[in-house]
């Protein structure tokens, strides 16, 4: 007779769409594998080009595998599980070194990948809810969720996975969870220097051979006429890179002199937030709509209220994802914050770590 993986058929039974992957140590995560993407399956046109997510090591990789569930740590490494209070008060280098430890390929979620998942949902009509107001979505009137704690006698995070479908990113029970709300979830591969947008090319955050530290030689500024690379100046003032202004009333992506440099977070929504169509080209403007920086829909409400908050005057700022569970209307996939440095905790910061099979460098 032969062997069975017993806990890959008890999870088929239920989430017929997942998978279960074990790191180095033997240690399982439940994963769901996002295919690779064009822009015109995100929705972003009608080109067969690949989404820079898919882009490791300039070479395009079949899928990625990112955890259905926000992470829990143990041992110094990083899991997704169901119904585990999520790890917070985490520091981007600690969760990053978490998720880095499991061993090739693991990474922590880069901004490419959340990116490419909240257009995938948005192609597909459906922006997913979560842990936003107290335990339960800002649109919905019942707790829905098991609290793993509490803030001021209310519901603070809940386990993951134990929402209502609706939490699940693409309404099904093989879906990603908490994308919305409940921690808010360090993104790799991205960064703000004195309101210089920074990135590692495509996906090469994917691949912990690059590394992410703060005096990394692979940051990468990007040409506002072109979208091409530059190396950056280091004072976040590289002649013609994109930077975040603040134009009011919301964020503008300019590529000259910022006229409003503040040491301090404020936040206006992704719906409301421009560009500088004199200096911004077209395919720089389609690198910020690919990570999630600029719309591309000008519906009215398209992006439900997504807020981006920002600091562009401070010497660098980190980048976390999707809202916690204050953050209220200001949630959502597309939300992000850039407003606090590598070195922040709270107990409303988590994250969530991925994998894909690493092209040669």
């Amino acid at each position: 007779m032969p062997n069975f993986d017993l806990s890959a058929l008890a999870l088929a039974a239920v989430c017929p769409g997942n998978e279960i992957l074990y790191d180095d140590k033997g240690m399982p995560s439940v994963m769901v594998k996002i295919p690779k993407q064009t822009y015109a399956q995100l929705g972003i046109g009608s080109s067969t080009a690949t989404h820079p997510a898919f882009i490791i090591n300039g070479t395009e990789v079949d899928a990625i595998w990112i955890s259905k569930y926000q992470n829990i740590a143990k041992n110094g490494r990083a899991y997704s599980l169901p119904g585990q209070d999520p790890q917070a008060s985490i520091n981007f280098d600690t969760a990053n070194n978490y998720c880095n430890a499991k061993g090739v390929g693991w990474h922590l979620m880069t901004r490419a990948e959340i990116a490419m998942i909240a257009l995938w949902c948005k192609k597909n009509g459906f922006l997913p809810y979560g842990n936003n107001n107290y335990g339960k979505d800002s649109r919905e009137s019942n707790y829905k969720a098991i609290p793993t704690s509490y803030d001021a006698e209310r519901t603070a995070r809940v386990a993951t996975g134990t929402g209502p479908l609706t939490w699940s990113h693409d309404k099904s029970p093989s879906g990603i969870w908490d994308l919305n709300g409940n921690v808010w979830e360090w993104s790799g591969g991205i960064r703000l220097v004195y309101g210089e947008l920074q990135i590692l090319a495509n996906n090469n955050a994917a691949d912990n051979a690059h590394s992410q530290l703060a005096a990394s030689t692979e940051w990468r500024a990007i040409k506002g006429s072109d979208g091409s690379y530059l190396i950056p100046d280091g004072s976040g003032t590289t002649a013609g890179s994109i930077k975040l202004d603040y134009v009011s009333p919301s964020w503008k992506w300019v590529a000259g002199t910022l006229g409003s440099k503040v040491d301090e977070s404020r936040t206006y929504t992704l719906e409301s937030t421009a560009y500088d169509s004199n200096a911004i080209g077209a395919d720089a403007l389609l690198m910020l709509q690919l990570l999630g920086l600029v719309k591309y829909d000008s519906t009215s409400g398209a992006y439900e209220g997504d807020c981006i908050y920002a600091n562009n005057g401070a010497a660098e700022r980190s980048f976390y994802s999707g809202g916690g569970w204050t953050s209220s209307a200001n949630a959502g996939v597309f939300a992000l914050s850039g407003g606090s440095p590598r070195t922040d905790v709270g107990a409303h910061i988590g994250f969530r770590s991925a994998f894909v099979v690493l092209p040669p460098a």
